[in-house]
């Protein structure tokens, strides 16, 4: 009755705002050095997603190009090949949203029945055709995988994560499992409960691990976990030669010493899953807290949005410094440069020397923006 009633509340909120607006003149398609990034954002206690824009070169202001309102906080985003933007609301959410930025027509919502909540992000199969979502059981709290429809959003399968709080979700491009494709899944590990939402129970029971599946019938194809079991594993990018997959990292210590100097990064070469550690003092300013994952030909990025830093590391692991960015959050790369999300602005080029800062324009003054973004094709 409470999911419905919130529902209800949500989506008439919605219709009386207008819910989707579009920025005045503009148009959805890129021109010379212009950047387009669909991104989640909180502004003036109000939730978005949406496309925001800029051009390349130090100074150009970032601009909110079209958005949409949202009823909670969104987390993770993926792009159709029909220039979609699929949406979900962060864990534990109950909606997730197809929307085509620009081309008209009302988004398609689909609302959590309360049998399982959503977990924060969606992956698209290579055409467009099927989504992939992480969610927990609202009565066992098992995660699973979800297969749905693109066009529909209706289920077709689900499995198994063989975990708890299972998170973001990848293309295992490593895998090997008789030419049939297979998902990498992060299962966080952090017990929780449906009747407290997001506040994290008996962390001495946490069970954090890597899943391989089979991405036609969800069959365990592996499990991966590291040797601390209060390092949960979050977030995923492999690198651009596709020989390691990095994990964003959340530390879950007790201590607060120990969780501050934990590290936030992992390395996974297919076989074998391993820490990488900041050296100290270093490690202690990151706070154990990984927020979103990227990798460039130089090496690995990490924001750390309680050390307003993103870490940098090589492609081996060995520590390459730390970038000051206020609220550094979102991550995405576009030509092998690395694009950074901040408070008050971001960054192009953020792993260069000399990064190339984007001040945030009038519509994203005060806004916070979440953990990812896409860089969206030209």
């Amino acid at each position: 009755m409470a999911t419905d009633l919130h529902r209800r509340h949500a989506l008439a909120a919605l219709a009386g705002l207008g819910a989707c607006v579009l920025a005045p003149g503009a148009a959805f398609a890129t021109a010379g050095d212009r950047v387009y990034l669909a991104a989640a954002w909180e502004h003036r206690g109000s939730f978005h997603i949406g496309v925001l824009s800029t051009h390349e070169g130090a100074g150009q202001a970032l601009q909110v190009h079209a958005t949409l309102e949202v009823p909670t906080r969104a987390h993770g985003l993926c792009v159709l090949p029909d220039g979609s933007v699929i949406a979900t609301a962060r864990r534990p959410g109950d909606w997730l949203v197809r929307w085509r930025p620009g081309a008209g027509g009302e988004p398609q919502w689909l609302w959590q029945d309360g049998e399982r909540s959503f977990n924060g992000h969606v992956l698209a199969s290579t055409d467009g055709q099927r989504l992939y979502t992480t969610e927990t059981d609202a009565e066992t709290g098992a995660s699973w995988v979800v297969v749905r429809d693109a066009r529909t959003l209706a289920t077709t399968a689900a499995w198994p994560t063989h975990g708890i709080d299972a998170h973001e979700l990848a293309w295992d491009i490593r895998g090997r499992n008789g030419g049939a494709p297979t998902l990498i899944v992060a299962n966080g590990g952090v017990p929780t409960a449906p009747e407290t939402g997001r506040v994290k129970r008996d962390l001495g029971a946490m069970d954090s691990s890597l899943v391989r599946l089979d991405a036609h019938t969800g069959r365990l194809l592996g499990q991966w976990r590291l040797l601390d079991p209060r390092l949960s594993l979050r977030h995923l990018a492999w690198s651009p030669d596709g020989a390691l997959l990095g994990i964003a990292l959340q530390a879950e210590h007790d201590d607060a010493a120990i969780k501050n100097a934990a590290p936030v990064l992992a390395l996974f070469d297919g076989t074998a899953l391993r820490g990488v550690a900041a050296p100290e003092p270093i490690a202690q300013r990151l706070h154990g807290y990984g927020g979103s994952m990227a990798a460039t030909p130089t090496g690995w990025a990490v924001s750390c949005p309680r050390a307003h830093r993103i870490a940098l590391f090589s492609l081996q692991g060995d520590w390459h410094g730390l970038v000051p960015l206020p609220e550094a959050c979102p991550l995405a790369v576009r030509g092998g440069a690395l694009w950074a999300g901040g408070l008050a602005s971001s960054l192009q080029n953020a792993q260069a020397a000399a990064p190339l800062a984007h001040p945030h324009g009038a519509g994203l003054q005060g806004a916070r923006l979440d953990n990812h973004w896409v860089v969206l094709k030209g």
